[in-house]
């Protein structure tokens, strides 16, 4: 190796590791992009339903949709599963409650980002019928 060669790569290694530029870029170069990050984290946070004081509460959420999730009507109410995931290009929601008086329903949700609400509807097992609600965000 000609010491040339051994100059030019003991520049690069340091511009990599002092000045933070990754090689291969010149400056003023546009960085490679990066994989886009979940925005499920934009739901996080305590929501209550006007029309009845339901609090759901959803924290700890992950890039795959996962995340915990709180459910208190005043008092906790068991939650079986929680997720997110991407609907016609919308964050959705989707929670299921297993408890007594509380056999398997479900709040299937958007989020209105224009808003900031969470609006869908809720499967009351116990009456088999369908609501239409939203939680809007304690603040």
């Amino acid at each position: 190796m000609t010491l040339s060669r051994i100059f030019t790569l003991t520049l690069a290694v340091t511009m990599v590791f002092v000045a933070g530029i990754p090689m291969g870029l010149e400056a003023g170069a546009a960085e490679p992009a990066k994989p886009a990050r979940g925005d499920f984290q934009r739901i996080e946070g305590r929501w209550v339903r006007p029309d009845g004081g339901y609090v759901l509460d959803l924290k700890d959420i992950r890039k795959d949709g996962s995340l915990t999730a709180e459910y208190f009507n005043p008092r906790p109410i068991r939650v079986l599963r929680a997720n997110a995931s991407r609907k016609d290009g919308a964050i959705a929601l989707f929670v299921e409650l297993r408890d007594k008086n509380y056999p398997g329903s479900l709040y299937r949700l958007h989020y209105d980002s224009a808003t900031d609400r969470l609006k869908g509807t809720y499967y009351q097992a116990v009456e088999r019928r369908t609501f239409n609600i939203e939680f809007v965000r304690v603040r």
